[in-house]
């Protein structure tokens, strides 16, 4: 087993992740069998309760693992499925240390972060790697070295590399090579400072990855190089690029796969890059343009919306358009009264949540895109408020709503899984990760999808209250997919309408760069059509 360990210095969010990444495509495409791990040094045991202006994005896997956002780019880019063991936090570590204390598996020992913890780090890296026979498996560390809760994990990597030995452990350091003044200097002091923490802790970088906004100038490669006693070839300029899906590429301009093969002992091994090039040359030079409101409640950080962005640039590079993804804060939009933040958009996707904090804004964005034949797409929240929408000004219940905002509502469209009731813990308690989603034929769906049968992934509590959905039906509103009981809906489309879908799961997560979702790709096609008849 081999190990490629990412760490990031001088300040978080450098892009550990899209470092990450990038590396597992290249060593993927070279033939080798890659996983991934995130360890995130919190001590939540996942990210499910974190609110999005925490943490970013809750990403979701088919295991109903709640996790962070970077597993969603080691999916998209490794094009693959993981599980929630890939992704290791404190609370997790912390909490299989106290039951195995608890059940006297430490034979009375003073348990201590030195040998026990570190060495429950180890034996949940190791889990991840032989579970899915990999050849390379990627350790991306959370936060920045130096932080106080980060290193039982640095230590435990060190001690990996003094036990399998450094043919089978690579360090890779991402730092920040910032410009400071007028003078326009790339400045290399907070990169020495950050190898100098980290050699200190034990670990020397074989790889240093510096973020910047230009390319790194040649003087400073050479001035890091032997500041830091890493080969010049070997300190990689990561600067800004148009989208992350061209850092592969940057990184196989300057050899970073050759290199990680050589000192990891795999030769004659080269990434076939052939239909990535193609991917990305497609995403540069489009053939259209639209523009597509998200309507969210944490638009303020875009991070929370990173499967929704990653999506449409998917199905724009299918369609050969750009998608402009126009940003409204759903409480705006409820305060504003008017819709004049919607006008000029060619597709409307209503976005997730919890709480009612701008659901009316979400209600009022559903209405306009059905009332202007404007293409529509919502996504579990944005399903159960465009099924409101629906039943308030279609189907005259005009007091319907969701009993998630309003619990004694005469018109509980929207209520709360049987399997929700008296639960109290928030954490991990909700309809999570893939299910089966069985779709009408011919509808709408079918026609995306091309199949009946689909597995998509959840994340909710609340449903259409089955009550309602005859008086829905006989409106007009076609539930088009359901579950395996034919129970729950998961589909929603209304005939006569350019484009109007919602999806109680979120298709996002299952979005990858060359297999794009279908949900999305019908938006940005219908997005397309109504920008030709809307120029």
């Amino acid at each position: 087993m081999k190990y490629v360990v990412i760490t990031g210095g001088v300040l978080s969010g450098l892009g550990k992740g899209i470092t990450a990444s990038s590396i597992g495509l290249l060593l993927k495409r070279s033939g080798l069998s890659v996983t991934s791990i995130k360890i995130d040094p919190y001590l939540n045991c996942d990210a499910g309760t974190m609110s999005p202006y925490q943490h970013g994005e809750v990403f979701v896997l088919d295991d109903g693992g709640e996790v962070d956002l970077d597993l969603g780019n080691y999916e998209r880019f490794l094009d693959t499925h993981l599980g929630s063991d890939h992704n290791i936090t404190t609370g997790k570590v912390y909490k299989a240390v106290i039951e195995k204390e608890r059940k006297g598996d430490y034979l009375g020992k003073t348990v201590q972060i030195i040998p026990h913890i570190t060495n429950e780090i180890k034996d949940q890296i190791k889990k991840v790697g032989r579970d899915k026979k990999a050849d390379v498996t990627l350790i991306e560390m959370g936060g920045t070295v130096g932080d106080i809760e980060s290193m039982p994990f640095l230590e435990a990597v060190r001690q990996l590399h003094s036990e399998v030995g450094e043919r089978n452990v690579l360090f890779v350091h991402t730092t920040l090579v910032p410009v400071v003044g007028v003078v326009g200097e790339q400045k290399t002091k907070p990169t020495q400072h950050s190898v100098k923490e980290l050699r200190s802790i034990g670990i020397a970088p074989d790889l240093i990855v510096c973020r910047s906004q230009y390319p790194l100038e040649k003087d400073v490669k050479g001035k890091i190089a032997l500041f830091c006693d890493v080969p010049v070839d070997n300190i990689i300029s990561c600067y800004d690029v148009e989208n992350v899906y061209q850092v592969p590429l940057l990184f196989h301009k300057q050899k970073v796969p050759h290199n990680i093969l050589k000192q990891l002992g795999y030769r004659g091994k080269k990434p076939n890059l052939n239909t990535w090039r193609k991917f990305v040359k497609r995403t540069s030079n489009p053939k259209h343009e639209v523009t597509i409101a998200l309507v969210g409640k944490y638009t303020h950080l875009k991070d929370s919306y990173i499967s929704y962005s990653k999506a449409f640039v998917h199905a724009g590079e299918k369609t050969e358009a750009r998608v402009n993804i126009k940003w409204i804060e759903a409480e705006d939009l409820d305060a504003a009264r008017d819709n004049r933040m919607l006008k000029g958009v060619n597709g409307i996707c209503v976005a997730g949540g919890f709480g009612i904090r701008g659901a009316e804004g979400k209600i009022r964005a559903a209405k306009f895109a059905r009332t202007n034949n404007v293409p529509f797409l919502g996504v579990c929240l944005g399903f159960q408020m465009a099924v409101v929408e629906y039943a308030r000004n279609v189907c005259k219940l005009s007091e319907a709503h969701s009993t998630e905002f309003v619990k004694k509502t005469p018109q509980p469209v929207i209520d709360l899984l049987p399997e929700m009731e008296g639960v109290t813990d928030m954490g991990g308690t909700m309809r999570l990760g893939g299910y089966t989603v069985h779709i009408k034929k011919g509808s709408m769906a079918h026609s995306l999808y091309g199949r009946l049968t689909i597995r998509e992934r959840h994340r909710h509590r609340f449903e259409v209250n089955p009550e309602f959905i005859p008086i829905l039906e006989k409106g007009g509103m076609k539930f088009t997919g359901k579950d395996d009981d034919g129970i729950r809906m998961e589909i929603a489309e209304i005939d006569g309408h350019p484009y109007y879908m919602a999806t109680q799961f979120h298709p996002e997560f299952l979005s990858h760069p060359l297999n794009p979702s279908p949900p999305y790709l019908g938006l940005v096609k219908a997005a397309v059509e109504h920008a030709r008849s809307n120029p």
